[in-house]
């Protein structure tokens, strides 16, 4: 017997950015080796062809390794930052004046005032509002405003550098989610063939909708994932509840989020929003400094081993890597070590265990045979396996709304809907084509190729869910358990 028969497969998926570490010699070969399911490109940096080498080397490698890895592409947004100083840098004290001028030359900063990048800021602004710099480092609380001019005071002073970012604390800053320099981007991002796009401070459904027109027919294939930044996002469920439902994903982007409604409100919906994200069926990703200790050491530290556990134990999807893996010294260790610390927390019980919509009513017969062969896997003694045959992908993601242990294999003939299952927890994705097949030979080839990826083995059972008419979108009408002989 193949001794990693049945060896335990990581559930919650990696995501890494790709960037200046990833490009060295054998790098990436190496992370993708390690674990990595999604790949993030940051169109926050790089041109459109680093994007496009970095893709194709991803692509050449996965098919090399045998392996679905999708491809996130990542849009700015409108990220509002402060200009530059004529001198590098200036050192803020606490109870001094401060004045953001939009109207300032943008080299011309100093430890008085500082220009900035967004013209509307003093529209958006009034007295008592705070501003928050730098990722939260720096408080700044608005006293007049006094149009192009912002004057403050410094509340929480401390260094600021060039180009540092700006948040309103509670939110509340008019910028578009989708720029100029974004709408380009969209474009690079259909031509190079991204699996998924994330929109960067979506405030409503309806900026994740324009996002979806901009794609149009070139981009239909390409999943939307609303990155979770703005305080006004997470306002009322109504609200968070239309950006999950326009979405095909989420992400917990904590950086921003955090600075804007703070860290101690940012612990609970980080929790709220895995599960909200779950029970509307979507996938969610949890974002921004997991292992950001690991840029300079070769070790992740207890708070950070702790904090991937527990987005694992939440339920996530999937957890992202940013700078650790695209700028840090030890990319390959880093996502060696999340492996681990996943691994490690998907073992304990609670990970395993779910009452996902068992008081609830279904209304698709795909949706309704997804979550079946789930309860059928968690309850029959003997069961490997949940294998479905997929069109759309949409029967394994149904089915990996509800935690367990046991392996559920998408089975794609189509290349897109194998690399967008890479995303899902708990899915394992392998192609399979039945263009050529009998109907009477799908049951049996099938389980030839699980039992050829070490997935199941004889004695084993195998929950199979499929459709009456291969390949058909949202076909699925039938469920069977079948005995590995």
């Amino acid at each position: 017997m193949n001794p990693m028969l049945h060896a335990p497969i990581r559930r919650t998926k990696i995501v890494a950015t790709l960037g200046p570490a990833s490009d060295k010699d054998g790098v990436l070969e190496a992370m993708l080796e390690a674990g990595v399911d999604v790949v993030r490109l940051n169109f926050s940096h790089g041109s459109a062809d680093d994007h496009r080498q970095r893709l194709t080397r991803v692509r050449e490698i996965a098919q090399r390794l045998g392996r679905s890895i999708a491809a996130l592409g990542d849009l700015q947004g409108p990220k509002i930052r402060i200009a530059r100083f004529k001198d590098g840098a200036v050192h803020l004290e606490e109870g001094k004046a401060f004045v953001l001028d939009v109207s300032l030359d943008s080299d011309a900063g100093d430890e008085h005032q500082v220009g900035c990048d967004y013209k509307e800021l003093a529209d958006d602004m009034q007295e008592g509002n705070v501003l928050l710099l730098d990722d939260g480092r720096l408080e700044l609380v608005v006293n007049k405003v006094d149009p192009p001019r912002v004057h403050t005071t410094v509340k929480v002073g401390g260094k600021l550098s060039n180009n540092k970012g700006i948040n309103k604390q509670g939110g509340g800053l008019s910028a578009a989610a989708l720029t100029d320099k974004d709408k380009e981007d969209l474009k690079t991002a259909i031509d190079i063939g991204v699996d998924y796009l994330a929109v960067s401070f979506p405030r409503n459904a309806a900026d994740m909708e324009e996002a979806r027109r901009l794609l149009g027919e070139a981009g239909k294939e390409i999943g939307l994932v609303a990155k979770v930044e703005r305080a006004e996002a997470v306002a009322d469920d109504e609200t968070l509840d239309g950006i999950i439902k326009a979405s095909e994903a989420v992400m917990v982007a904590r950086g921003d989020l955090g600075v804007e409604i703070g860290d101690a409100q940012l612990i609970g919906v980080q929790k709220r929003l895995i599960k909200r994200a779950r029970s509307l069926n979507r996938a969610v990703i949890t974002a921004t400094q997991m292992m950001e200790s690991m840029i300079d050491s070769p070790l992740p530290t207890r708070a950070e081993v702790f904090d991937v556990a527990n987005a694992v134990l939440d339920g996530t999807d999937a957890v992202m890597l940013s700078a650790e893996t695209a700028a840090g010294s030890f990319p390959v260790e880093t996502i060696e070590a999340m492996d681990r610390l996943c691994l490690g927390a998907e073992r304990e019980r609670s990970a395993q265990e779910s009452g996902h919509r068992i008081h609830e009513g279904f209304t698709h017969i795909d949706e309704t045979v997804a979550l079946s062969a789930m309860y059928a896997a968690n309850h029959l003694k003997g069961v490997a396996a949940i294998a479905c045959m997929t069109a759309s992908g949409f029967t394994p993601l149904i089915a990996s709304r509800i935690r367990s242990g046991i392996p559920i294999v998408g089975l794609a003939h189509n290349p897109v809907a194998q690399r967008r299952l890479a995303l899902y927890r708990g899915v394992v994705s392998l192609p399979f084509d039945t263009s050529g097949m009998a109907a009477e030979e799908l049951d049996a080839q099938a389980l030839d190729l699980l039992k050829q990826h070490n997935l199941v083995s004889t004695g084993d059972e195998v929950i199979l869910t499929r459709g009456d008419h291969m390949n058909a979108h949202g076909g699925t009408n039938t469920m069977k358990i079948l005995h590995v002989s």
